[in-house]
């Protein structure tokens, strides 16, 4: 999880929430009193108070008690209700037979004998969501020629299943005002806290020929945090990645940033069993109850119940999805979809509400966790009334009116399609309260040091934190201090600054940058206008390019083989940063760069007489542009980077660079050109695949460290944009072409493994290829005036020009070890002759992921 707030409840949830009171487990199996057959999503209630839930597909059950109810209530459609005692205290089995109703029976049937093996063929349930499956497209929205709605969404975020021992601890003393008792339309146990809240209203308009879309955010309110912890828009876009429509009739469903196959997807009846359990007569049209169920528990499929109308649409009028307890899903304890469906004039359907519930712990079983609720309405829904052009511009784009954060508390109470509860309108003026309260500053500013690696001093923040110490071959103990101004000393006027110290080489190196924001935004809110200058003297390896991390960062200090080659640069720079609310944004920068070889690396030259001569530095200055889009792009803008959340959506990346012969000591002309295109590709079951394009051409004749020095990684960790095998200065090119592909299966393979399944491993496979070359003039081998490649102490090539055979690597991997890592074998298919060079190694990577 990105945002800091959830790591802050989540680190005090960690080391605070120690439930000692006395507990009670119960769990057991309903099943019908005269088939004996297990009873799916039976409710059950512990009698006096709203705590309770359904039994799973199995007809099992489980759950905790902590002091509270001597009786639990088990009811059924069709079955006479039946109440069984508690004990307190220790565990409990409860297996309950519940006998048909005569009075609500027609007919009983009651068969014996071994139980049918589950078919496709000859299955009227089968039969039944086949035709579901065929009648989808007309009951799509874009089976109109328009469709408009107003949509109101309201998000909830609470800490839950708290124990009163957790409530009452002296950390929380301050706070009693934040606790609210559960309710019976919450997953979770008797406390819990609110910690965020959301509700949003807007116009939605759909236009078939040509397709656009359209949504004007009327007005929005949720709970806001000090911006100096927390980014509010990025935890907004982070919740609503969580938690995104659930659109039924779609083949595949976003659910906790994972996608699940939909119980009507084109596939569906390959992956899941369905059941006929009940016809509504008294419903019009009438309806058929189909339950449903994944064929393998761990796989990422739901497990539920729908509601198909038998009018001839074969259209859903409602659903319930939950997922199996084993679903290969981390920290994930209970999730629920209810989806309510309304009749249009025209007699087909439209979904009239949602409501997603998904509680989140370490342990899926029992202890404090996390609750987020989302909850979708939507009126006046209109299908085919035509909408002047100018309704349409900006389609694609999210648009917000002005004042839409400024709504009265009487329009919203107006506008709300139903009250919220007590509880939900205390959040906002709580959350204020709470960012009064000293302590609760004091543990925020310990907790987002710890996290986001910054101190905060009012007008100015020192760090980061895990750059102050770290180590390499060329600087050796390496430290340094640093820290830039916050908003609290300006809103248009940032600085920032460090000065470290390599105790081997005996050198100092620094930085300094002033910034001037053009739209009197913090120069890290979206979108970025701004102007900066800045001067940086320090050292970098050739060809290490990092994501979401700095290059002097302490835990990027291990690194294999010899890693002593490394540049002396100082950078004067002026640059300018505009964004806009489209996600498209250009850069344009002028540089003046000098470059000094580090450690073993020099750089050399064949002279007139054929003597080889050293070269203290190369100069250059340069102009650049770059292009960057990034549609319907969400991310969590940290204190350091900004993390995007990936999607269905391409990012494209353009760079232009000239190099400017004679202006402010400039010696080389050249023209790089640069591009890129990321997206992640989504296969269903079979999991999603991660593809990055990347190609440039440099036109001039340059010194090979002017040309493009391939991204190589000799650190123990997994990088997945660099060249894992590939040694640091390995390769160099001035035209080339590449393709990276990583692929998760998100254990479809070792879900099927007995035994193996039980561990929630998952499958990751990766393939690495660089083509490119170098022109005669900029190689050394052909040109003795190009500047030579490095050489190490036996007069081998160290640096290397691509041939006709791409360089490739691929790796296997197992993810999800232990819930946040990820190892891969990773094996170099050729080059293998370059010296010191590895044809396989071990990799391992961190990722956070559900």
């Amino acid at each position: 999880m990105k945002p800091i707030s959830l790591l802050v409840l989540f680190f005090i949830l960690l080391f605070s929430n120690r439930a000692h009171a006395q507990q009670t487990l119960l769990t057991g199996t309903v099943t019908d009193g005269s088939t004996k057959e297990t009873l799916p999503y039976v409710s059950y209630l512990i009698v006096g108070t709203t705590l309770g839930g359904r039994t799973d597909a199995d007809g099992k059950f489980s759950i905790s008690l902590k002091g509270v109810g001597n009786a639990l209530k088990f009811s059924y459609v069709g079955y006479k209700s039946q109440t069984k005692t508690i004990k307190p205290g220790g565990n409990q089995v409860i297996n309950v037979q519940l006998m048909p109703d005569a009075m609500l029976m027609n007919e009983v049937v009651i068969s014996a004998g071994k139980k049918p093996r589950y078919r496709n063929k000859e299955n009227p349930a089968v039969e039944l969501i086949r035709k579901v499956i065929a009648n989808k497209a007309k009951n799509k929205m874009e089976n109109y020629n328009f469709v408009e709605y107003q949509k109101y969404e309201l998000m909830k975020f609470s800490l839950s299943n708290l124990s009163d021992k957790f409530k009452n601890k002296r950390i929380f003393r301050n706070y009693q005002f934040l606790f609210q008792e559960q309710d019976s339309t919450q997953i979770g146990g008797k406390n819990f806290l609110p910690v965020f809240q959301e509700e949003k209203l807007s116009d939605f308009y759909f236009k078939k020929n040509p397709e656009k879309t359209k949504t004007v955010v009327i007005a929005d309110k949720r709970v806001n945090f000090d911006e100096s912890f927390i980014d509010n828009k990025g935890l907004t876009a982070y919740f609503d990645r969580m938690y995104q429509d659930i659109n039924i009739y779609d083949n595949n469903i976003s659910v906790v940033s994972n996608q699940l196959l939909s119980p009507i997807a084109d596939s569906a009846p390959a992956f899941y069993k369905f059941f006929i359990t009940d016809t509504i007569k008294n419903h019009n049209p009438q309806l058929i109850e189909l339950a449903f169920t994944p064929r393998n528990k761990t796989d990422l499929l739901f497990e539920g119940k729908l509601y198909v109308t038998m009018d001839g649409n074969y259209a859903i009028q409602n659903a319930f999805l939950t997922v199996n307890k084993d679903i290969n899903l981390n920290f994930v304890r209970a999730l629920e979809v209810k989806l309510d469906f309304e009749k249009n004039p025209d007699q087909r359907y439209h979904l009239s509400k949602s409501n997603l519930i998904v509680d989140f712990g370490l342990s899926k079983k029992s202890g404090g966790g996390f609750t987020g609720e989302r909850t979708v309405a939507f009126k006046d829904f209109k299908v085919n009334v035509p909408r002047a052009d100018t309704v349409y511009k900006a389609a694609g784009q999210l648009v917000v009116v002005p004042d839409a954060s400024k709504k009265s508390d009487e329009f919203w109470a107006i506008n709300r399609p139903e009250p919220l509860s007590a509880g939900s309108m205390k959040i906002y003026g709580n959350i204020d309260t709470l960012q009064t309260i000293p302590s609760f500053k004091r543990t925020m500013d310990i907790v987002t040091l710890f996290f986001a690696g910054y101190k905060d001093f009012g007008p100015f923040e020192m760090g980061p934190v895990n750059t102050f110490y770290s180590f390499n071959g060329v600087e050796g103990f390496r430290l340094r201090l640093g820290g830039r101004t916050t908003p609290a000393l300006s809103k248009r006027y940032y600085f920032e600054t460090y000065a470290a110290y390599g105790f081997k080489d005996e050198k100092w190196k620094y930085f300094l940058s002033g910034t001037y924001s053009l739209n009197n935004k913090s120069i890290y809110a979206f979108p970025q206008n701004y102007i900066r200058a800045s001067f940086q003297r320090d050292t970098k390896i050739p060809g290490q390019e990092l994501q979401f991390v700095q290059e002097d960062n302490f835990l990027l200090s291990f690194k294999r083989g010899e890693n002593n080659m490394m540049l002396y640069n100082d950078f004067y720079r002026l640059d300018y940063v505009h964004e806009f609310e489209n996600h498209f944004s250009y850069t344009l920068g002028l540089r003046k760069w000098k470059q000094s070889p580090a450690g073993s690396l020099y750089f050399s030259n064949v002279t007139e007489n054929g003597l080889t001569g050293r070269t203290d530095h190369i100069n250059t200055t340069e102009i650049s542009l770059g292009l960057r889009y990034a549609p319907n792009e969400k991310f969590y803008q940290s204190k350091v980077y900004r993390t995007p959340f990936v999607g269905p959506d391409p990012v494209f990346n353009f760079r232009y660079t000239a190099g400017i012969k004679g202006v402010l000591g400039g010696e080389y002309n050249y023209h790089n050109f640069m591009g890129s295109i990321d997206k992640r590709v989504y296969l269903s079951q079979l999991g999603y695949t991660d593809v990055t394009l990347e190609g440039a051409y440099i036109i001039g004749k340059v010194p090979f460290p002017l040309l493009a020095i391939h991204r190589a990684n000799q650190t123990y960790a997994y990088q997945l944009n660099s060249y894992n095998l590939m040694n640091f200065l390995e390769f160099v090119s001035d035209h080339y072409a590449s393709v990276n592909l990583d692929h998760n299966f998100n254990g479809f393979f070792f879900n099927k493994i007995p035994l193996l399944k039980k561990l929630k491993l998952r499958e990751v496979i990766s393939f690495k290829a660089l083509y490119g070359g170098l022109r005669n003039e900029n190689n050394p081998d052909m040109n003795p005036e190009a500047m030579q490649f490095v050489r190490n102490d036996n007069g081998q090539p160290i640096t290397n020009s691509l041939n006709k055979d791409p360089y490739m690597e691929g790796s296997v991997g197992v993810g999800n070890i232990f819930k946040v890592l990820r190892v891969d074998a990773v094996k170099r298919f050729n080059y293998l002759n370059n010296p010191d060079v590895s044809d396989w190694g071990i990799r391992a990577r961190v990722k956070f992921d559900f």
